[in-house]
């Protein structure tokens, strides 16, 4: 039974990633436009998010 959820949760985690990547690749399009537009609370927003995400990955990959 272990092995079977231990599966599932591979199967969910690799679903997953691609779809992380392109959450953070959103983030850091939004993050550009916040600096060009010296957004500073769009900034702060953007790399507290991007923190978030960064995190999910790194537990996602381990």
């Amino acid at each position: 039974m272990k092995q079977v959820i231990q599966s599932l949760q591979r199967n969910e985690a690799e679903k997953r990633i691609p779809v992380l990547k392109m959450e953070i690749d959103y983030e850091l399009a939004t993050l550009h436009d916040a600096m060009i537009a010296s957004d500073k609370d769009g900034m702060v927003k953007c790399k507290d998010k991007l923190e978030k995400l960064r995190q999910e990955m790194i537990r996602l990959e381990a």
